[in-house]
């Protein structure tokens, strides 16, 4: 069972490892975050519990359990735990992953990959590439390659005024003032508006704020916070509404997402 650690040097003897693929098991609080760093080796971030909120230039990545990121080397993020958080991690040398995603994105974990995950958190730093824990980190870069890649990925736009926009309604996601009211309010038109929010995000402004209302709620719903408070305080009229959009999105209703997350618990 990984123990809880705050050290913030707790990966360097994961980075410095000689052999290719190495894991890493640590447990952090609800509320905990790791400041802005970067690795030099590719890493794959996965919690059994609780959801991990990763920030980096490009967008925020919300990862709840059944998920994991895979995060290039040397690109600087943040992360921060919504509940308690049991995180595995997986690092790679570039060398050894070839076939792996060629951009930071998050990807479904199945079954096999989350076993896997948990005993290559257990194997020592140095093991023989030709023994059962060889053989087995090997299986496993072998099941990344496998797994399709989820929209859990919010993006940031880089002009000034629309990220102002978007760290706002990050931070009230109950803002219900639509693109006419932002346009006037950053003097455009909304048309110029519509425009240069799909050039720096790739999406609509309408397609942006539901995402960023739905990965917001998953922190609340890893915090354990009731599903009807978690709906209303992002912007939905009842429960109802937020599990009929969340359904959509997600595949279950946040009641099962709560369920499912208990259950992950109970792995060591």
């Amino acid at each position: 069972m990984g123990q809880l650690v705050l050290d913030p040097l707790i990966h360097i003897p994961v980075e410095l490892a000689k052999l290719p693929i190495s894991g890493l098991a640590a447990d952090y609080p609800d509320g905990h975050l790791i400041h802005e760093h970067q690795h030099v080796r590719a890493q794959f971030l996965y919690a059994v519990q609780g959801v991990m909120v990763i920030d980096a230039q490009e967008g925020r990545w919300v990862v709840p359990p059944s998920r994991g990121v895979w995060l290039q080397p040397g690109r600087p993020h943040t992360v921060r735990m919504r509940g308690q958080v049991k995180m595995r991690t997986i690092f790679v040398d570039e060398d050894a992953a070839p076939g792996l995603p060629a951009r930071n994105c998050v990807l479904d974990v199945s079954p096999l990959l989350r076993e896997l995950i948990l005993e290559a958190s257990r194997i020592p730093l140095v093991y023989a590439q030709d023994s059962r824990d060889g053989r087995l980190m090997r299986l496993l870069l072998d099941e990344l390659r496998e797994l399709p890649v989820l929209p859990f990925h919010l993006p940031w736009p880089e002009e000034p005024r629309l990220l102002l926009v978007c760290r706002h309604l990050e931070a009230s996601p109950d803002d219900d003032r639509d693109a006419d009211a932002w346009a006037r309010q950053l003097a455009m038109s909304v048309k110029t508006f519509h425009r240069l929010f799909r050039r720096h995000t790739g999406i609509s402004f309408g397609q942006w704020r539901q995402f960023a209302r739905l990965l917001g709620s998953l922190e609340g719903l890893a915090a354990g916070e009731p599903v009807v408070q978690v709906a209303l305080q992002h912007g939905y009229a009842s429960q109802s509404a937020y599990a009929a959009v969340f359904r959509r999105y997600f595949g279950v209703t946040p009641r099962e997402f709560y369920r499912s997350k208990d259950s992950a618990g109970d792995a060591v």
